[in-house]
């Protein structure tokens, strides 16, 4: 994982940075995109998001960083998942074929071996 901050799956923002975050399976979720979930669920009017042509450089940066990062933490679920599942002996193939992907890739990305 790129660093160890924790951050909020959806919009990348880090625990610092919102009120509360709450975990799930290898993912987290922050009180201000709840909120906005449950805008959403209660079909109430949503704010608009500003268009991303309208942000600066260094905002779009920002963005994409903060997005980058919280890939990093479900990509560690991931891993963790699969160490989990050779523990109990399940084959390469088996995970390639859940992820969509041959025994030999699964064994590449996740064995640690080169």
């Amino acid at each position: 994982m790129p660093d160890n901050v924790l951050r909020c799956s959806f919009c990348g923002k880090t625990k610092d940075e919102i009120e509360r975050l709450i975990a799930g399976p290898g993912v987290f979720i922050c009180n201000e995109c709840v909120d906005l979930s449950v805008q959403v669920i209660n079909e109430q009017p949503i704010p608009s998001f500003p268009p991303l042509d309208g942000k600066s450089d260094e905002e779009l940066l920002a963005d994409m960083v903060r997005l980058d990062k919280s890939r990093g933490q479900v990509e560690a679920a991931v891993q963790d998942r699969v160490l989990r599942l050779r523990s109990r002996s399940v084959t390469w193939a088996r995970i390639g074929e859940a992820l969509g992907i041959s025994r030999q890739s699964a064994w590449e990305r996740f064995s640690g071996e080169e």
